[in-house]
């Protein structure tokens, strides 16, 4: 019967321990979208909180999810210091942003091209914090507005708010006129 007592309570003490150590796992933090112009450069925010202190063994991986669903790509690593990718497409072209005693893990992307468009991944362990979320940004380039279409949306503009004042312009010149003919009439009237 003493057995069972103790295996029991290591079951459940197991169990609460269990509990603990999934509480305290890393939680990262992104923004859910960001929109970047093309040729333009984009800071990618990664911030994380941890029931550990930091330790020198925190790592940070980022990882990129191209929006034609293909293999993932390494995009940046570090480990006690930033380590650019050797190859691929962000190679030359991602640096380290981040302050780890801030708990910043953030990176810049440069010269952005519509082929950037898809999900980069945050992921950091903090030993003994191995375990916990990962961050997801969703980055989406557009092209620039080329200055034709900002003169024609100026035009635009301008065109009718020009119309909005003759407009306005005319409606009150039409009842001072109106109000002037109503108050000639009685006079008329009693001049007869």
């Amino acid at each position: 019967m003493r057995g069972r007592t103790w295996l029991g309570a290591a079951l459940v003490l197991g169990a609460q321990l269990r509990a603990l150590w999934l509480a305290a796992a890393v939680e990262v933090y992104t923004a859910k979208e960001v929109v970047a112009v093309n040729g333009t450069n984009q800071r990618l925010k990664c911030t994380f909180s941890s029931s550990s202190p930091v330790s020198q063994q925190l790592s940070v991986s980022w990882n990129f999810q191209p929006e034609d669903l293909s293999a993932h790509e390494p995009v940046f690593y570090y480990l006690k210091e930033p380590y650019e990718p050797p190859s691929g497409r962000f190679k030359n072209r991602v640096t380290w942003d981040g302050n780890i005693e801030r708990n910043d893990v953030s990176i810049v992307i440069w010269n952005l091209k519509p082929s950037d468009n898809g999900t980069f991944t945050c992921q950091v362990t903090n030993w003994p914090d191995v375990y916990g979320t990962i961050g997801e940004v969703r980055l989406r380039v557009v092209q620039k507005v080329s200055f034709s279409e900002i003169h024609f949306l100026a035009v635009a503009i301008g065109s009718a708010s020009a119309l909005m004042v003759i407009v306005v312009t005319a409606v009150i010149i039409c009842r001072q006129r109106r109000r002037k003919a109503r108050d000639r009439r009685p006079e008329a009237a009693d001049a007869e």
